[in-house]
Order: structure tokens, then C-alpha cells, then sequence
């Protein structure tokens, strides 16, 4: 096999799991500001999944395969890229590309692979730390002491914003769909896990005097009930819709208690903003990994060739954390 042909998993057509089918491909040298990664871990995420099944589309020019991120060591470097050399072990955020042997991103979404920190684990940090560093921090604007809900706590996105929100002094709650994956999150730090088979969260924030933000991605119906749960002047921060994102809402509680709406999505935003995301990522919460005070949590590596088998797992909603391709 030549330097420029990889392995890869593609979409051979919308649909589920067993679409994703094992081939080969070529790969350019990275471009200006680029640089090309060595892929040795890379993670699985729901808009892979979204992706699969046509409902997500590539933005403009990024690579129709999945993987949103990845680990691994830099095989080489674009013009105009600094700070980085080849041999540097990193994780990045990709806009996409990540199911393969070698991909190309930008220098500026990479960072170095933490202290103490095995590639393995490093595949999962970019996109659960990007989405809720900018979502929970930089958008939500949490502060220490607030009172916190985050939904599918047990999730990547979920675990991850329960470490940081605790360690950054806010009082944490999640719901979660089993007394396992309520346990997982109380060892991570939660306050109070609620099982929504049995508990309505609305009735256990509202005992707390309300959410001062909410972190959602189920959408649907929990959009009118995330609006009960807040607190005045509270904020809910919607990321993604496993429920739809159509609902009818009275607004006029907004307005009388103070409400902020918000949210994003991560893969459409311009590669200067995930930069800076990036910039503020190395500044607060790198030197956190680093010590050990957080950690992503793992659930189960697939091969790369299997990674039917690892969306499957992710849709059955039984994992606890994250799932990695190792390549």
C-alpha cells in the first residue's frame, strides 16, 4: 500500500448501522495551516451517527467521512503552520475524516495529548470538551455555586460536563436513564442523579428554587419542562434535538421570568472560532487533565473495520461515556 493510500470507513449509503463499510482511499498533503495526523484513536460521537443516517451533511469542502475527532502522532506539516512539528502527539477536532489511517485538519484545532494521558483516552477528548467548554462556559456562562442540570449525564457530553461544572464549584445535577448510569454520575461528582423513569426532574429542580442552566440534547418535550425547571433569569443551552426540535412553547414565561435560550452546534462553526475555543480549552481545562482532576470516561474500543458494531452500541444508549475506534 502506497504512503498516500489509508484505510478508511465510508458511507456507502444513508441508512444504519451497516452502512458504514471498510475501504481504501488516497489522502492529499495537508494544506496551508494544516497539518496531517497519524490517526491511532478516533472518536465516536452522535453526529456520526446523524451523518449515517443522511441527516447531517459535511460542511463545505470538509471530507464526507465520519470522525469528528481523533488522536494520534503528526505525520506531517502544511505551510504557514508553527508551534507544531512532526512526531508531536496530539488530539484534534476535525470537521470530519476521522474514520481513517491518516486525516487533515487544521494546526489550530490541535492540541497536545495530555500528561500522564494514553492516546486512547485523548481520541475522546475534542469534541465532548469543545462542545462543553464553549456551550456550558463560554455561552451558558456558569459560575461557581450555580445549580446545573445536564441531561444524559451518563453520555461523553454528559460525564464530561459533570467534571468540569464540579470542578469549576457549581452544584450538579443530571438525569439519567438507570440506577447504573445514575451512580456513574454521582461517582463523577453529581449532586443528585435523577432517573427520569421514575422521578420528574421539573419537581426536584423546582425543590432546589430551579436550574440556573440547563445543558440539553434530548429537545422535544423536555424544551417546555426545561423552561418549568429553570430558575429566574436561568438559561437553557440546547445542543443537539434526540427528540426533535419541533415543540410548541409559550413564550411569555421568558419574558416574565427573564429566560435566556440559546445553543449551538460545533461543525459548522468558522475554524477561527473553534480556534479560540481551542486557546481557551489549553488555557483552563488542559492543565486539569494534566493533573488528573478530570478524566474522560471510557465505555468500549472497537476496531476501526468494526465500527458498525461501535455506532450500534452508541444508538443502543447503553454505554457509559465514550466509545473509540482504534485504527
Amino acid at each position: 500500500m502506497s504512503n498516500d493510500t489509508v484505510r478508511v470507513v465510508e458511507i456507502s449509503k444513508p441508512g444504519g448501522p451497516d452502512v458504514l463499510v471498510p475501504t481504501t482511499r488516497t489522502i492529499d498533503p495537508p494544506a496551508h495551516g494544516e497539518v496531517q495526523i497519524a490517526v491511532a484513536y478516533a472518536g465516536v460521537n452522535r453526529p456520526d451517527a446523524l451523518q449515517r443516517a443522511g441527516l447531517y451533511d459535511p460542511p463545505k469542502g470538509a471530507s464526507d467521512l465520519p470522525g469528528l475527532e481523533a488522536s494520534g502522532v503528526i505525520q506531517a506539516i502544511g505551510e504557514g503552520v508553527t508551534g507544531l512539528s512532526v512526531g508531536d502527539q496530539v488530539c484534534a477536532l476535525l470537521p470530519g475524516g476521522g474514520y481513517a489511517e491518516r486525516v487533515n485538519t487544521p494546526a489550530a484545532h490541535c492540541l497536545p495529548v495530555p500528561e500522564g494521558m494514553g492516546l486512547k483516552e485523548a481520541a475522546c477528548l475534542p469534541e465532548t470538551f469543545f462542545t462543553v467548554w464553549s456551550n456550558v462556559f463560554m455561552r451558558g456562562g456558569l459560575k461557581a455555586g450555580e445549580r446545573f442540570l445536564v441531561h444524559g449525564g451518563s453520555s461523553g457530553i454528559g460525564t464530561t460536563a459533570i467534571q468540569l461544572a464540579k470542578v469549576f464549584g457549581a452544584r450538579v445535577f443530571v438525569t439519567a436513564g438507570s440506577a447504573e448510569k445514575c451512580q456513574a454520575c454521582v461517582d463523577l461528582g453529581a449532586e443528585r442523579a435523577i432517573n427520569y423513569r421514575e422521578e420528574d426532574f421539573v419537581d426536584v429542580m423546582r425543590k432546589e428554587d430551579g436550574a440556573n442552566l440547563i445543558l440539553d440534547m434530548v429537545g422535544g418535550g423536555y424544551i417546555p419542562l426545561n423552561l418549568k425547571a429553570l430558575a429566574d433569569d436561568g438559561r437553557l443551552v440546547q445542543i443537539a434535538f434526540l427528540q426533535g426540535p419541533k415543540v410548541e412553547l409559550n413564550f411569555v414565561q421568558m419574558m416574565t421570568r427573564r429566560l435566556t435560550l440559546t445553543g449551538s452546534t460545533l461543525r459548522p462553526q468558522s475554524d477561527l472560532a473553534k480556534a479560540r475555543i481551542a486557546d481557551e480549552l489549553r488555557a483552563h481545562v488542559w492543565p486539569l487533565l494534566s493533573s488528573g482532576q478530570v478524566a474522560p470516561v471510557m465505555d468500549q474500543e472497537f476496531a476501526l473495520e468494526d465500527a458498525a458494531s461501535a455506532h450500534a452500541r452508541m444508538e443502543s444508549s447503553a454505554h457509559i461515556g465514550k466509545i473509540v475506534l482504534k485504527v
